[in-house]
Formats: C-alpha cells, sequence, structure tokens
C-alpha cells in the first residue's frame, strides 16, 4: 500500500470562532485517535489534504506533527461543505504494523468479456471495496479480470478470494455485470 506524508500543526481545542479562523486561513482542524492513544488535535493545509481527497487511490497516512511526533493513519471520516464541496473535518485513525487495518481499496478491472463480445453491455457498479489486511499484505488495488463474464453474469463481493486479505464488503454486493441489450436479444434467436 502507498505511503503520503501529510505535515501538521498541532492545535488546541477551540470553539466554533476558532475552528471558523482555521478555514479562513485555509486550514482543515483535523482529529487522530486510536487504541491506546490520547486524541490528538491538530490542522493541515487544505492544498495538501487534496492530495488524498481527490484521488481514487487509498493511502497510508505518514503523520507529521509540528511537536515532532510521528504517526501511521488511515482517513477514517471526512466532513465536506454541502454546497462549496471544500472539506471541513478529517478523522484519522491511527493505525500499526501488527494489527489488521480495515481501508477500502480501488478497483481494476481488466480483460474483455466474451459477454460484450456477444452484443452485451458491461456495467461496473462498485469503483472500490472495503478489504482487512495487515499493513505489509494491503494491495494498492484489486485486480478483477472479467474474460470470462457472459451475457447475464456478474461478478459479487463475495467471489473475491485473496491470500491475507479479508473483503469486508457486504458478499451479495455486485460489482459488476454483463446485462443483455436488443443487440444480444436479436443475435440470440438468429443463431438457433
Amino acid at each position: 500500500m502507498k505511503h503520503f506524508e501529510l505535515k501538521g500543526q498541532i492545535r488546541e481545542t477551540g470553539n466554533k470562532a476558532v475552528i471558523k479562523a482555521f478555514r479562513k486561513q485555509g486550514l482543515v482542524p483535523c482529529n487522530l485517535y486510536g487504541p491506546g492513544l490520547k486524541n490528538v488535535l491538530f490542522t493541515v493545509e487544505e492544498k495538501e489534504l487534496k492530495g488524498i481527497t481527490h484521488t481514487p487511490a487509498s493511502f497510508i497516512v505518514d503523520l507529521v506533527l509540528s511537536d515532532g511526533s510521528k504517526y501511521m493513519a488511515v482517513v477514517h471520516e471526512l466532513q465536506y461543505h454541502p454546497v462549496k464541496d471544500n472539506c471541513l473535518h478529517v478523522d484519522f485513525l491511527a493505525v500499526g504494523e501488527d494489527k489488521p487495518i480495515a481501508i477500502n481499496v480501488p478497483l481494476n478491472i481488466t480483460g474483455h468479456a466474451v459477454g460484450v463480445q456477444a452484443g452485451g453491455k458491461f456495467v461496473k457498479l462498485l469503483r472500490e471495496v472495503r478489504v482487512s489486511a495487515l499493513m505489509k499484505d494491503l494491495p494498492d488495488q484489486i485486480d478483477i479480470d472479467i474474460t470470462p463474464l457472459g451475457i447475464g453474469k456478474q461478478i459479487k463481493a463475495g467471489d473475491l478470494h485473496y491470500e491475507n486479505i479479508a473483503i469486508l464488503t457486504q458478499k451479495d454486493a455486485i460489482i459488476c455485470a454483463v446485462k443483455a441489450t436488443r443487440n444480444s436479444a436479436a443475435a440470440a434467436p438468429a443463431e438457433e
């Protein structure tokens, strides 16, 4: 799994006016928590945060704070402004190399489905799946080969099996499918 370094400035607990002042300066208030860790309050620059929020990739975030402390974390929750769509607050969850990490990993579809070659339409319903694994086993992306997918067939999260990785997405969640089209329906009687 890729790492992303993010520099933060330690902050004190503040009221709404203090938080608003941070946001006017282009800073995003953040919170870091985890097992055996006292909550750490800090701010990061909104421009730097876009390296995590404006990409489909998932990262282990290496937080470097102004007091010299360093933490490894994953993004737990993001809060956005409902109109302006800028990030208002981020919760980070501290992680370690010895315990499994639950994180969303993007999907990479490879191959050409035989159902599409027969006139069907390929539909991708999920862009990422939630997985759990130790940090050393976390993949940057999950590759799915759709070559054997025929018309009316689908791939569900329960069909994915990888060594040392547990898929946490619901087993009946459909990742992708090949649907019948008018062209494929018209071709079927002609073949018979």
